[in-house]
């Protein structure tokens, strides 16, 4: 039998076969374009994203911008009710007045008790010197008892008088004693009403502090990307408002082979070229180099492409360079990360920087 092929069919499949060839070998010796000195990685331009947030609960009392408006640090976003806040701070500062005027009566109640140790000394004082003048009135008679020149009655009274001089003394000492426990006592109510004034100014600052955190305001410049919530609505502790983008904190994340990776270094150079913009090359530097494998990449073509394994590359762009064409910085583009390998190597022409006039 024969198999041979008819000599028709035979010439236009000789041409798909060498055509074939020529396709792979042209893919596998073009390289990427720019030399051995340079890597490219696929990825898509991100930014960094705050949410505008609620500290505490509450109602969204009014939002004051809208999509798209670019906004600076510190702008007032949006507001949340603060009625019952306010009712707060109002009684908070009611409790105030109430403190400082304990002080002053614990202040006056205080002085009162000085006063009052102060008399007591003096009585201390007077007793004192009857009691001496009572035991020279008795050694007196005494010695004139003992002449027979006194009555044993006489005698007999002046210790009496002795006696009970003594005991007014005592009794006057303890007087004193109270009076000063009291004085202690008194200053201690002081200090305790200065506390409570010290604990109500805390929660006056507290509430304070609480209301101006219901104007919800921009941690930093950016774009609002869009609402999350709507006037009326309630929220709870931590309930998002509005979301924002930092547009002049702009970078693309892209992979490397691990043979590329550890001949990056940060601040490297890297040119990024997005789809939507391919006529513009945009400077950046390498910012992270992921210090581990990401994963082993799904579409290969040889058992040695594998094995490779790819890590993270982070390029950020300049800020100055974004905040300068502010209104065309787009997220979420598509584009190429070109990366020079050699500190010496001169970028090719068409990588070589490119950027829009203002």
């Amino acid at each position: 039998m024969n198999l041979s092929l008819p000599r028709k069919l035979l010439l236009p499949l000789i041409v798909v076969v060498a055509l074939a060839i020529a396709v792979f070998a042209w893919l596998k010796l073009r390289g990427n374009g720019a030399g051995d000195d340079f890597i490219s990685g696929n990825g898509r331009i991100e930014a960094v994203e705050i949410d505008v947030a609620a500290k505490l609960p509450g109602r969204i009392q009014e939002i004051l911008v809208g999509d798209g408006d670019f906004v600076e640090a510190g702008q007032v976003l949006a507001r949340m009710q603060t009625d019952t806040l306010n009712a707060q701070l109002a009684e908070a500062r009611a409790n105030l007045q109430q403190a400082q005027n304990g002080i002053a009566i614990a202040q006056s109640q205080a002085a009162a008790r000085d006063s009052d140790v102060q008399a007591t000394l003096a009585v201390v004082a007077q007793r004192e010197s009857e009691l001496d003048a009572a035991r020279r009135r008795l050694a007196r008679s005494e010695a004139l008892a003992g002449e027979g020149a006194a009555s044993a009655q006489e005698l007999d009274d002046d210790r009496a008088r002795a006696r009970n001089v003594q005991a007014a003394l005592s009794a006057a000492k303890a007087q004193t004693t109270a009076a000063r426990a009291a004085a202690e006592a008194a200053k201690a109510q002081v200090t305790g009403a200065r506390s409570s004034v010290a604990a109500v100014e805390a929660a006056i600052a507290r509430i304070e502090a609480d209301i101006r955190d219901s104007e919800l305001k921009a941690p930093r410049a950016g774009r609002v990307q869009y609402r999350i919530a709507q006037v009326g609505e309630v929220l709870g502790a931590g309930g998002k408002v509005l979301n924002l983008v930092d547009l002049a904190d702009v970078y693309m994340t892209f992979f490397v082979p691990e043979t590329a990776a550890g001949k990056l270094t940060l601040g490297g150079e890297v040119h990024l070229i997005l789809d939507a913009a391919p006529q513009y090359v945009i400077p950046a530097k390498i910012s992270f180099v992921a210090s581990t494998a990401q994963f082993t990449p799904k579409t290969v073509e040889t058992a040695s492409e594998r094995q490779k394994l790819m890590f993270r590359v982070k390029a950020q762009i300049d800020r100055a360079l974004l905040e300068k064409h502010i209104t065309k910085v787009k997220t979420g583009l598509p584009g190429v990360a070109w990366v020079k390998l050699s500190p010496t190597a001169e970028w090719p022409a068409h990588l070589q920087v490119k950027l829009p006039a203002q």
